[in-house]
């Protein structure tokens, strides 16, 4: 039920997640950059980007990687289907897939890419069917989110009712135990604190919305707050204006591994 949710959120983000994901671009630049410590030769074998989104990244990696077939899996039809509409490359192969089940054989792939995706998956299931997929000294990529993400939404909201507005991601450590229990090695787990400035509250939200964000993790209150408690909220989070805006802070975990 939990991931027909998300899946649903998703979907109905399609339309509005390019102009609203500056964030993503900028995490998925930084998981490029991560590539450059790869040890491996990755221009032989398929190359995998599990939860592909509109194609930001799948256009980096095709950059990047000129020669071999690339995936793309994501388990929104929307998502998937506008990332075909913006490839314009005949190597890309989609794939309508969960992370934690994909269809694809044992040691198939050379690079498993993700970037923000596996915070809405199980961790440990996620990266055991990446390591399922991926070749002898094929390489691990991906990008998630820790528990420093939308901290001042948490503060703004705390107490207001008894609804969780953020989902609480795992901290680095958990990374590394995850890809360690899936049979990694050679791990890098790097942490960064981004953030994107907005004018007002209602302008954050519905950035959050636009990325399809906004309907994930449990206890989800099903109205809107009334105004009183709104009120409450927003005074809240002016609190930690500056002179850029209100800030939405994303705690990144940039991590790669050799399998």
């Amino acid at each position: 039920m939990e991931k027909q949710h998300i899946r649903r959120a998703f979907e109905r983000a399609a339309d509005s997640y390019d102009q609203a994901a500056a964030l993503q671009r900028q995490v998925c630049d930084a998981l490029e950059a991560a590539l450059d410590a790869n040890p491996g030769d990755l221009s032989s074998g398929a190359l995998l980007d599990a939860g592909c989104g509109t194609g930001y990244g799948a256009g980096l990696l095709a950059r990047r990687f000129p020669r071999p077939p690339l995936l793309l899996a994501d388990f929104a039809p929307a998502m998937l289907a506008r990332a075909r509409e913006t490839a314009g490359d005949t190597r890309r192969l989609p794939l309508c897939a969960d992370l934690e089940a994909l269809p694809l054989q044992d040691a198939s792939v050379a690079l498993y890419w993700s970037s923000l995706a596996v915070q809405w998956c199980d961790l440990r299931r996620s990266l055991k069917e990446a390591a399922r997929v991926l070749a002898p000294g094929g390489y691990l990529a991906f990008s998630t989110l820790g528990p420093g993400t939308f901290t001042e939404l948490a503060e703004a909201f705390a107490g207001i009712d008894g609804h969780r507005h953020v989902l609480p991601f795992a901290p680095p450590a958990t990374c590394g135990e995850a890809m360690l229990a899936a049979g990694f090695h050679e791990l890098r787990v790097e942490r960064r604190t981004l953030r994107v400035y907005y004018p007002d509250l209602r302008s954050l939200l519905r950035a959050i919305k636009d990325i399809g964000a906004n309907q994930v993790g449990g206890a989800r209150r099903a109205g809107f707050l009334g105004k009183a408690a709104w009120q409450t909220v927003e005074a809240r989070y002016e609190q930690h204006r500056s002179a850029e805006g209100l800030p939405a802070t994303y705690d990144v975990v940039l991590c790669t591994a050799v399998k």
